[in-house]
């Protein structure tokens, strides 16, 4: 059961909550097994054929689901022998930022993401996955070590953006943010960032320069919230549905804009409906793509990593696009 249901997942669980108490009512008797299967089958394809339509402020909504699954969750379930490493070597830790060394699929490789919280101490521990310039400089200690010793490094994004506090800035906020891109850039390891929830601003940029870039179906990856666009380009901060549609922030269309690498399919109703099911398939894409960037000499992998970016935001002149 989640502890907060969307509008558009209602009829879902209205529906599901009626099967529980036929079920009950039943006391595990035969006599309604046709009726309950029926309408299993019925909840099911109700859930199939509303998350295949879904708005792109609708994908909001579910990208910022508070049951979704975070960092540690899928760290948990993807690798193993786990340890977390702390601190920047310098002022503090973050706990908006988690990472360390772990295996997977046997192999070592450095992981590191955003993570939120699930309830309000815990979310005030982790000030709501917004990190501050101790934790992008994790970040960059973490992405040194991989270079050292020739790991894979894995990111894990999902946050609403970089905190914009008074001590953040004081601290060099877009200092510690612009280094983070310029290791990214150059790291001489095979490099892979996933957008498992939000992916908001340059607070997620910060550790998504990497060779790949994948997004979990339900995703959003934007340089601003609706919120913000809106209240920026429209001075109305109720705009933000029509803003969330503008803003092109969806998985499908990042795919289509060459900014997605791929697209990880979810669980039926989303990752927080079938964690297992979601991991399993982020693990089966995380694979391939690795196996792919390991089969890469090191100046090919640099190449490519340079000639991705390069394409990505081509413009063309207005004359020519409508010849």
């Amino acid at each position: 059961m989640t502890t907060k249901v969307l509008e558009f997942e209602r009829p879902i669980v209205e529906l599901e909550g009626k099967i529980r108490e036929l079920k009950l009512l039943s006391g595990g008797s035969g006599e309604m097994a046709a009726e309950i299967e029926r309408l299993e089958e019925k909840a099911r394809q109700l859930q199939r054929e509303r998350f295949a339509s879904l708005t792109p402020w609708e994908q909001c909504q579910l990208a910022k689901h508070p049951d979704r699954p975070f960092s540690l969750d899928y760290i948990a379930e993807i690798t193993t022998e786990w340890v977390e490493l702390r601190g920047d070597r310098a002022y503090a830790d973050d706990p908006a930022i988690v990472g360390g060394l772990c295996r997977f699929d046997g192999a070592p490789i450095v992981a590191l993401g955003h993570q939120k919280g699930r309830n309000t101490k815990e979310n005030l521990y982790r000030n709501f996955g917004m990190a501050r310039p101790e934790g992008y400089r994790k970040a960059q200690r973490l992405f040194r070590m991989a270079e050292q010793f020739g790991l894979p490094l894995v990111c894990l994004i999902d946050t609403a953006g970089a905190y914009p506090g008074i001590g953040a800035e004081e601290r060099g906020q877009s200092e510690a943010i612009a280094t983070c891109l310029e290791l990214l850039s150059a790291l001489r390891v095979p490099t892979i960032s996933v957008v498992i929830g939000e992916g908001g601003s340059g607070g997620a940029l910060a550790i998504g320069l990497t060779d790949r870039i994948l997004m979990l179906e339900h995703a959003v990856y934007s340089v601003i919230s609706p919120r913000g666009c809106a209240s920026i380009l429209w001075k109305d901060p109720e705009a933000e549905q029509a803003a969330a549609t503008q803003l092109k922030l969806t998985s499908h269309d990042l795919a289509k804009l060459g900014i997605c690498d791929e697209i990880v399919p979810e669980a039926t109703g989303g990752a927080h409906r079938g964690m297992a099911q979601t991991a399993q398939n982020l693990a089966e894409v995380l694979r391939r793509h690795l196996n792919e960037l390991r089969a890469l000499a090191l100046p090919r992998l640099l190449e490519t990593r340079y000639e991705k970016y390069r394409r990505i935001g081509h413009l063309e002149r207005a004359n020519e696009a409508s010849r």
